[in-house]
C-alpha cells in the first residue's frame, strides 16, 4: 500500500456535557467557541422557560430534556448518553459562557497523551475577567481544596465545573450526588480510585447573559453551599 494511502486512525470521540437552565443568549455563543475536536455536544436542559433549547439545537447540539431536577442529575444523564454514543472522553462545563471552552484541548491533551486521568480547570492564579468571580468564591475553593487534601490526599485550588476524564473512568466512580455536590464528589472519588489528577490554570470570564443560579441570589448561594458542605461531610466519612 502506498505510504500516502495508509489509513489514519479516527480521533477518539470527545463529548461535552453542558447542564443548562434558562441560558438563552449564553448557550449559543458557548457552543460556537468550542473546538471542532469536541465531536459531540450534549446540552441537558433542566426545564428552561426561555429559548435555551431552541438556541442549543440551532447551534448543532444534541439536546436532552431532563425532567428530574438537579445539577448532578443533568450531568449524569449527559454522561450516560455520551457513553452510549461511544465517547471515549467526557468533558463537563457550564453553559453561561464563563468557562474558557476554546481551551478545551488544554484539558484533553494530558488525558490523550497518558499524562493524567482527570483534568480540572482552576481559576486560582489564572486570568479572570473583572466581575467573573467574587473574592468569597475564590477563598471557598481554596479552603475546600485544602480540606480535600486531608480527606482524599489530593489538594485542589478550585471547584471549577470545567473538567474532563475518560468516560470509562467516570462510570466506575459510581457517582451518586445528584445536586450541586456532583463536582465535589468527583474530586474526592477520582484520587481515591487511583486517577492521576492535574489542575490546569485557564481563563475565566463573566457570564455572557442571564443570572447565575448560584451566585446570582442569596438563596442560590445558600442552597448550593449547604449541599456542597453536606457532600463534603458525607464523603469524608467513607
Amino acid at each position: 500500500m502506498p505510504p500516502d494511502s495508509t489509513p489514519v486512525p479516527p480521533r477518539p470521540l470527545v463529548a461535552a456535557v453542558i447542564p443548562v437552565l434558562n441560558e438563552e443568549g449564553a448557550i449559543g455563543p458557548t457552543l460556537a467557541r468550542m473546538p471542532a475536536s469536541v465531536g459531540l455536544r450534549i446540552v441537558v436542559d433542566g426545564g428552561s422557560r426561555d429559548a435555551t433549547v431552541a438556541e442549543a439545537a440551532a447551534a448543532g447540539a444534541t439536546v436532552l430534556v431532563e425532567a428530574r431536577r438537579g445539577y448532578g442529575r443533568a450531568c449524569l444523564t449527559g454522561a450516560e448518553h455520551a457513553a452510549e454514543a461511544g465517547a471515549q472522553y467526557v468533558m463537563f462545563m457550564d453553559g453561561d459562557g464563563a468557562d474558557a471552552v476554546e481551551e478545551a484541548e488544554a484539558l484533553l491533551g494530558p488525558l490523550q497523551r497518558g499524562e493524567a486521568d482527570f483534568t480540572i480547570a482552576t481559576r486560582a492564579g489564572a486570568t479572570r475577567q473583572a466581575g467573573s468571580m467574587g473574592a468569597h468564591q475564590v477563598l471557598a475553593g481554596q479552603l475546600i481544596g485544602a480540606a480535600l487534601g486531608v480527606i482524599c490526599g489530593q489538594r485542589y485550588t478550585d471547584m471549577c465545573a470545567f473538567r474532563a476524564l475518560r468516560t470509562a473512568d467516570l462510570m466506575r466512580l459510581g457517582m451518586t450526588e445528584m445536586t450541586y455536590g456532583w463536582n465535589l464528589e468527583m474530586q474526592i472519588k477520582a484520587p481515591r480510585a487511583g486517577l492521576r489528577v492535574r489542575e490546569i490554570a485557564l481563563p475565566y470570564y463573566r457570564r455572557v447573559a442571564g443570572v447565575s443560579k448560584v451566585a446570582g441570589s442569596w438563596q442560590g448561594t445558600w442552597r448550593a453551599g449547604t449541599r456542597i458542605l453536606a457532600t463534603l461531610a458525607r464523603h469524608s466519612r467513607m
